[in-house]
């Protein structure tokens, strides 16, 4: 054998005897494991909610400040139009205006006429059967029994025509009183409009605007919700969704307490999927939450799909094709595997927990 040859043999039983000696090795553990599904998201109020005006205005008052606690259907901001008011001003003198019982005197000269056509009417009825009775007895003319019969079916004909009249006036005054009625409630319904009032009871957690500033129905002015009660609210990629169900076990940190882990429970999953980041909507409840909440704080949560006890575990980066492990010399054995989690995977055939592996 050469020189050359011989050094190139040392140089290869050299490299292959570092690298059998510098492979890491393990032993399966026997431990708890559970899969679970990333997501993150935001602590909300439960019924927050943003309030945006009715109308555009000026903002005159606002009632309330940030921490308050109010209750449904109380003011929280006043805005300012003096074109509202007038309107209601306005509204309220018609409709007092058109009342029946301020139209009295009309209704009450219409009645005395039907009483006085009542009256021509049962005199001319009283002269005619006088006439009549002459005419039988060979008293009078002809032409005065047709005087009387005509005098009484003119007063007949007033009388009709007074009753008229009258049932048209009251008719109108109704129709007017109603209608003016209704402008009168319109107008103090667009009056309330710039009265912006609470929808629920809770708690005010945010005034975003300041008095004298233009609002406008696109711009909200508050954040309100519940006092007490605190929901999450999180993002799941669209490929996790399908395996995400309610009432499943959520595992959460908060950036405001650091190192510590709550747990919450799978309420509520949204149907829609948001096209811009791919993911869907899901809410959970606390089980367990800290002293003191507040809405908008961040959350990194692991939404708990399955968990199991005393599986036999393997570190993920032993696993090979997902499929298989290494022993000794480089051997391939294959394996099958059960719940995965971000570091771990359970083997539920081809190990036991006293074979050793190496690290690809």
């Amino acid at each position: 054998m050469s020189t050359k040859h011989y050094l190139q043999l040392l140089l290869l039983l050299a490299f292959f005897t570092s690298c059998g000696d510098g492979q890491e090795t393990t032993q399966p553990t026997v431990e708890d494991i559970s899969e679970a599904v990333y997501a993150s998201g935001l602590v909300k109020s439960r019924n927050q909610y943003q309030v945006y005006p009715v109308v555009s205005g000026i903002i005159e008052e606002i009632l309330v400040t940030e921490g308050d606690t109010v209750r449904r259907g109380e003011t929280l901001v006043r805005i300012s139009n003096e074109a509202a008011q007038l309107n209601t001003e306005n509204a309220r003198l018609a409709a007092a205006y058109a009342r029946v019982s301020a139209n009295t005197e009309k209704l009450t000269e219409l009645q005395e006429t039907i009483d006085l056509a009542r009256s021509r009417m049962q005199n001319d009825s009283l002269l005619l059967a006088r006439q009549r009775n002459l005419w039988a007895s060979q008293i009078g003319t002809r032409v005065e029994l047709e005087q009387r019969e005509l005098a009484y079916k003119n007063s007949q004909t007033a009388y009709r025509s007074a009753r008229l009249r009258y049932n048209d006036l009251k008719k109108q005054l109704d129709f007017a009183a109603r209608q003016s009625q209704k402008n009168l409630q319109i107008s103090e319904t667009l009056r309330d409009d710039y009265t912006v009032k609470s929808e629920t009871s809770g708690k005010v957690y945010s005034v975003l605007r300041e008095k004298g500033e233009l609002v406008s129905p696109q711009v909200p002015i508050a954040v309100l919700g519940d006092a007490d009660e605190f929901i999450l609210e999180l993002q799941v990629d669209e490929y996790d969704i399908a395996r995400v169900k309610p009432g499943q076990q959520v595992l959460l940190n908060l950036d405001s307490y650091r190192g510590q882990v709550f747990e919450g429970r799978i309420t509520k999953i949204n149907p829609a999927m948001n096209e811009r980041t791919r993911s869907f909507t899901v809410e959970a409840e606390f089980v367990t939450k800290p002293d003191a909440l507040y809405p908008n704080l961040t959350t990194e949560a692991n939404i708990i799909i399955q968990a199991k006890k005393n599986a036999l575990t393997i570190p993920r980066e032993y696993l090979v094709d997902g499929a298989y492990v290494l022993k000794d010399k480089d051997e391939r054995v294959p394996v099958k595997t059960g719940l995965k989690d971000y570091q771990k995977v359970e083997i539920v055939e081809g190990l036991s927990k006293e074979d050793v592996i190496v690290k690809p």
